[in-house]
């Protein structure tokens, strides 16, 4: 359940994101919230699998 809701929340907050990049439509911001999204992402499987902590 823990997976699925950090699923959902990536989701959610990359959909917000994308957003904000269509409305606003600069290429900087652009590139920013592409890092973010990629960092988030990178996070999220780290987290996932357990990977952090030895968890």
């Amino acid at each position: 359940m823990d997976k699925a809701m950090a699923l959902f929340a990536f989701l959610v907050f990359a959909a917000f994101l994308g957003i904000l990049v269509w409305y606003v439509a600069e290429i900087d911001l652009a590139m920013v919230i592409g890092l973010t999204i990629v960092l988030l992402g990178y996070d999220f499987a780290t987290s996932a699998r357990g990977g952090r902590n030895g968890d």
